[in-house]
């Protein structure tokens, strides 16, 4: 498989595959954690939730993209990237945590845009800082 993988096409076709489930599996860990249903709540048209979990996608992958590049082996990248979700799903904890006024997930799930984008940014901004840490 190694050998394989120094083919530009096959590398290509085996990240995006093992990417793309990794994504939903990821993405099956946060609806666990999250209070909403998020594909009821996008079938609902619910904007916060599809910006929420657009940040969520975009970090997740953005994140993968840093570790990839990073490492010399599949195996790295994923250990690298998985290690990395984590650390996103805790800035999302933490996010809970830092506004006790109200709840991020009731805000969310009643389509409170201001919240969800905001949810968005952080995804976004995090994926970033992790990312970088990976690289080092």
């Amino acid at each position: 498989m190694g050998s394989l993988l120094h083919n530009q096409y096959f590398a290509t076709a085996a990240y995006f595959t093992v990417t793309g489930l990794m994504m939903i599996l990821f993405l099956s860990i946060f609806e666990l954690v999250t209070r909403y249903r998020v594909w009821h709540e996008l079938k609902q048209g619910n904007m916060a939730v599809a910006m929420a979990t657009g940040g969520k996608i975009f970090g997740i992958a953005n994140i993968f993209r840093y570790s990839i590049q990073e490492h010399a082996s599949m195996g790295e990248a994923l250990i690298g990237a998985t290690f990395g979700f984590f650390l996103l799903l805790v800035s999302y904890f933490i996010f809970e945590y830092m506004t006790p006024s109200f709840n991020i997930d009731e805000e969310i799930a009643k389509d409170n845009r201001a919240i969800g984008f905001t949810a968005m940014v952080l995804s976004v901004g995090f994926s970033y800082i992790i990312g970088a840490s990976l690289t080092r």
